[in-house]
């Protein structure tokens, strides 16, 4: 039995002394002192031995148990030190190297426009309002007057998912305005800004996919001068005192009457131009006073309470704030671009 616990000494210690890895170090541990190891199956044919042999390889076995316990921890030590000597090394830092820069990001002229707008609504008592841009029809259109066979009704204007159009990507955010009038209580004073989809060619101040800010005012005495008051203001706060707008009228189903507001094309300044199409006026929004139709379909009582509403082109004032000529370099994220604001 010496004989085994010589032959396993030897043994032991040289595989562990060409130990290249913990995992390796680990698993020499379990092969010679585990509760299977080799050391222990050795020490079980104990019981083969004379009274007189036991004491004398016993202290052998406990000899061989501590060489090879010291034998581990010096090769445990001597391989933690390698390992973290080789992790220093590749984590090195040349602190010459110059520093990469860090670019910082700015607001896009779009939240810019969006956020003075906020602001000047909400100091005027209004409220944000927000619905889904995957819209049921009756809500983006039947609930704002546009009866069955309307031309915006059209799928080569409308972006459909249903065969039967009942659902759709909303073409304005009017229908928040009906979910309001349905939900809230009287008076009431929200914008409902967000992305609208329509099938528009693109071109300078046209696009498939844009955003806009709807707003609704609902009380007792609501009048058209209400509503051009407001607007107005609305663009002298955003162009400055020297802006100047026109009223036009126009038809829209869920107003009567209807009008059109242009502001003054900043490209030409009136004369015409390709971004105005020649016509020195680029339209921003369209307005006009509640039809009573939509009123009462939301449960309100057209003959006690009145309102308006608009619809405003949010890239159309980002264009003129910021004298931006064409409106596809709002949707290039080229950086160049984006830096100047």
């Amino acid at each position: 039995m010496k004989k085994l616990l010589q032959e396993l000494r030897d043994t032991s210690l040289g595989a562990i002394e060409n130990a290249e890895s913990i995992d390796v170090l680990e698993n020499l541990r379990v092969r010679y002192l585990g509760k299977k190891g080799e050391l222990t199956a050795i020490l079980k044919q104990m019981g083969q031995l004379s009274e007189a042999e036991r004491p004398v390889i016993g202290q052998f076995a406990n000899e061989l148990r501590e060489a090879l316990t010291s034998a581990l921890d010096a090769k445990r030590a001597e391989l933690t030190e390698k390992m973290l000597d080789r992790k220093l090394r590749s984590e090195t830092i040349d602190v010459t190297i110059p520093g990469k820069t860090v670019t910082v990001g700015k607001k896009h002229p779009n939240n810019t426009v969006l956020d003075e707008a906020k602001d000047f609504f909400i100091g005027l008592g209004f409220t944000i309002a927000e619905g889904p841009e995957i819209e049921y029809a009756d809500y983006n259109f039947t609930k704002l007057n546009h009866k069955e066979g309307h031309p915006a009704r059209d799928r080569q204007d409308t972006f459909y998912f249903t065969d039967d159009d009942r659902i759709l990507l909303r073409t304005q955010t009017s229908p928040v305005q009906v979910r309001v009038m349905e939900t809230q209580s009287l008076p009431i004073r929200i914008i409902s800004p967000g992305r609208v989809y329509r099938k528009d060619e693109v071109d300078a101040t046209h696009s498939p996919m844009f955003h806009q800010i709807e707003g609704l005012v609902v009380d007792k005495g609501i009048t058209m001068g209400d509503l051009k008051g407001t607007l107005n203001e609305l663009v002298r706060y955003l162009y400055g005192d020297d802006a100047v707008t026109r009223f036009r009228p126009h038809h829209f189903p869920f107003t009567e009457p209807s009008c059109e507001v242009d502001v003054q094309c900043f490209e030409c300044g009136g004369k015409g131009c390709r971004v105005c199409k020649g016509e020195g006026w680029i339209e921003i929004l369209g307005a006009g006073m509640v039809h009573p139709n939509v009123l009462e379909g939301c449960g309100i009582d057209s003959r006690i309470y009145s309102g308006f509403a608009f619809g405003i082109g949010l890239e159309r004032l980002t264009l003129r704030r910021f004298n931006i000529s064409d409106m596809r370099l709002l949707y290039e994220n080229d950086v160049r671009f984006l830096n100047q604001f």
